[in-house]
């Protein structure tokens, strides 16, 4: 029996675990809590295995542990006195740091060489996924902080995620990395301003609080990245390897975190809040995709513009969320790990039907 064989057979007994928990549930909570954590843990270990999904492992992972988090929140709410939720905002700016040492002056030539997909990426970036989250809000009849989240993850700018499943799909990657750069520069007025918009009928929303909030949590440290990477640049190799290991520990952390603090509203709103994030990530592609063709833009900017659109910060979302009230997380927490799953197969697919042959279809 093969490596690949063996996983499979190891995979399919973690599936058996999870749909056994499942069972469970009704019967024994602590029954169903080992056989969901080991199942997912399990099939997340088997994943790494197996190549044509080592790409599921990671969210497989965050799903593990936010598991963990709703049997056992108390684990993850606070540790020796410390409040756990005081880590999410260092933990965000160590991400963004890590994504501003990664970035440099070539990551906004894109403006120049190519400015109508920019702004047209731009434009459907702060237009389809707010108006789409604020219509999910309102038609869905959701606790106001929980709408409000909605809202927020729709209003934040695409995150780094975009920028790998635009590379995957055979998209515009310096487009996709141009209009990623862009949006998070633009995002400490937009994001206040139409959040202030679109959410001020759920929650209160102070323009100048979550301006400063925003460039406290991404602008700063996305400079200090920079900075760091002209002056240090290559100088620590060994930094370089670890920071995108500790970038997917951190969000993993704050995903968790943010699930433990509202567990029992999760619990009462889960699945219907688990499709209202499903419907507003995948209508976020729709849109992005369609909209470039009707304006008839070439195949890959197509691509790259829908990843773009669909795929948000969900990081930052959950960062501004804090000083909004502890539900208004519990979007950006869900919204993360799924827009990974669609994200991933949407890129496979198209990774697999290149650019020029789907054009001629």
């Amino acid at each position: 029996m093969n490596k690949n064989t063996r996983a499979l057979s190891t995979l399919f007994l973690g599936l058996i675990a999870i749909l056994a928990g499942f069972i469970s549930l009704s019967l024994s909570s602590d029954a169903a809590s080992y056989l969901l954590i080991g199942g997912i843990v399990l099939t997340a270990v088997c994943l790494r295995f197996i190549p044509k999904l080592r790409g599921f492992s990671y969210t497989t992972w965050i799903f593990a542990a936010v598991t963990v988090s709703m049997f056992h929140p108390q684990l993850f709410t606070n540790v020796g006195g410390l409040p756990l939720k005081t880590l999410i905002l260092p933990l965000l700016q160590l991400i963004m740091f890590g994504v501003g040492s990664t970035m440099g002056i070539r990551d906004f030539e894109g403006v120049i060489k190519m400015p109508k997909p920019v702004l047209i990426g731009i434009v459907c970036q702060f237009t389809i996924m707010p108006f789409v989250g604020y219509t999910i809000a309102n038609t869905f009849g959701f606790p106001s902080e929980i709408a409000a989240g909605i809202i927020l993850v729709g209003c934040v700018p695409s995150g780094l995620a975009s920028n790998v499943m635009s590379y995957i799909a055979n998209a515009n990657v310096a487009l996709s990395v141009t209009l990623t750069a862009v949006a998070t520069l633009l995002a400490p007025v937009i994001t206040p301003f139409l959040m202030q918009q679109l959410a001020g009928s759920f929650i209160q929303v102070e323009f100048m609080t979550m301006m400063m909030d925003i460039i406290k949590i991404v602008i700063a440290p996305i400079g200090a990245g920079l900075l760091f990477n002209h002056f240090l640049g290559g100088k620590f190799p060994w930094l370089d390897k670890a920071m995108p290991m500790v970038s997917m520990v951190s969000i993993g952390a704050i995903i968790t975190i943010i699930t433990a603090a509202g567990r029992d509203s999760l619990i009462e709103v889960g699945l219907l809040l688990v499709l209202a994030c499903l419907i507003h990530n995948l209508t976020g592609y729709l849109l992005g995709y369609y909209s470039c063709k009707l304006l008839r833009m070439d195949e890959k900017s197509c691509r790259t513009i829908a990843i773009e659109v669909g795929l948000q910060n969900g990081g930052l979302a959950s960062g501004l969320a804090l000083s909004m009230g502890k539900l208004v997380a519990l979007a950006p927490a869900i919204f993360g790990p799924l827009m990974n799953i669609t994200g991933s197969t949407l890129a496979s697919y198209w990774h697999n039907r290149p650019a020029t042959e789907a054009s001629e279809k």
